[in-house]
């Protein structure tokens, strides 16, 4: 189990140091100069509505064959 564990942290570790490397300011600033980034949040909230949606009414079609057994 010790083994496990070391191995779990030394992954988790390795994460953190990417996820904070990925994240310079310079990218975001290119993004935002060029007007970039507001399509890309665009897409993204177009894709959550989508997402959500498409929960919402999988959800509906269970509640209704639910109730009909």
């Amino acid at each position: 189990m010790n083994k496990l564990q070391r191995i779990c942290a030394t992954l988790v570790l390795a994460f953190i140091t990417v996820f904070a490397n990925a994240q310079t300011p310079n990218n975001n600033d290119v993004m935002r100069s060029n007007g970039k980034i507001y399509v890309v949040m665009a897409v993204v909230i177009i894709i959550m509505v989508g997402l959500f949606i498409y929960l919402i009414s999988v959800d509906r079609k269970l509640r209704k064959l639910e109730n009909k057994s």
